[in-house]
């Protein structure tokens, strides 16, 4: 039975490199299912998953015979992780935007809601290997908003996710600064968090498009200028950003709201969703926050990262 399964182990990787000889760069979207293909007749040849988790010399003894005749690609350390794919990610339909890398970067993380958070990355904003890698380090996970951390699921068509602003958050929002931090007076705190939040969008989540900086509104002949505001297409929605160099004040709460009711009453479309609102603050108070009902304003806080030492060193 083994060699029955080595053998059509060995059909997949013949097809996989023959491929790759014709076209020179394969599509990276059979090659990732042909990886699979393989993880799923390790995991078969072994009895199954309940004893495929734990190995044994077969997978040792294969990747010796496979090395030899098809290269490191298929040594015994890169079949553990073919397998160890497809037990975490049993179907991988959905992820013809990830490479072969992208999947080994992410299979160390152990929590599977993790996981499917930095593959749903991936797909949502075509990251790179190198931009994945930055937001693991960053630890973007841990830094979410979500309303469930606990139940989340791979994207199976992007066309179909049901992502909110709420789970496109981070908290905090980690802002790096090249310049010796407590030299920086407000104004120019402010215009860097500005400046980041415009340039670096995707901090906030998928989808966004800049409508205006600073963008100016004008009622019953009072001038009044929005930080920043966005139009999400993931989302169908403007989305209003404010930001404050301090701790959080209820007033707060109010400016926004009357920001979120301008734009829904004058650029708002008959198709758009409500418009949103976000609230960027050096530090929250949750004892007040938790008696704002508004289910479209959402509160977060900045946290500048120094990098002003590492350089001088």
């Amino acid at each position: 039975m083994n060699n029955e399964t080595l053998k059509k182990v060995e059909d997949v990787i013949i097809d996989i490199e023959s491929s790759s000889r014709v076209r020179k760069l394969i599509d990276n979207e059979e090659r990732l299912k042909g990886y699979h293909e393989i993880g799923r007749l390790l995991v078969e040849a072994q009895g199954g998953a309940s004893r495929a988790k734990y190995g044994d010399n077969l997978i040792k003894k294969w990747g010796e015979k496979l090395a030899k005749e098809y290269g490191k690609n298929y040594d015994e350390r890169e079949l553990r992780k073919m397998r160890q794919f497809y037990l975490i990610i049993p179907k991988c339909d959905s992820l013809s935007r990830i490479s072969w890398t992208h999947i080994k970067s992410i299979l160390p993380i152990k929590n599977e809601n993790e996981r499917n958070y930095y593959i749903n990355q991936v797909i949502l904003n075509n990251l790179s290997v190198r931009e994945l890698r930055n937001e693991i380090k960053s630890k973007s996970f841990e830094r979410l908003s979500y309303a469930d951390k606990n139940n989340i699921k791979l994207i199976t068509d992007i066309k179909d996710n049901n992502l909110t602003l709420e789970d496109m958050i981070k908290d905090p929002i980690i802002i790096k600064v090249d310049e010796d931090i407590s030299k920086l007076d407000e104004a120019t705190i402010h215009k860097k968090i500005i400046n980041y939040v415009e340039n670096r969008f995707m901090e906030l989540g998928v989808g966004f498009t800049l409508a205006g900086h600073e963008y100016k509104i004008t009622v019953n002949n009072k001038t009044f200028r929005i930080d920043l505001l966005f139009f999400n297409y993931e989302l169908n929605a403007f989305v209003v950003v404010e930001v404050k160099n301090r701790v959080f004040h209820k007033e707060d709460i109010g400016q926004l709201q009357f920001y979120t009711n301008y734009v829904n009453s004058n650029l708002k479309k008959y198709e758009h969703r409500n418009t949103l609102g976000l609230l960027i603050v050096k530090e929250k108070d949750d004892y007040i926050i938790k008696y704002v009902t508004n289910k479209d304003l959402f509160i977060t806080t900045f946290k500048l990262e120094n990098n002003y030492k590492k350089q001088m060193n």
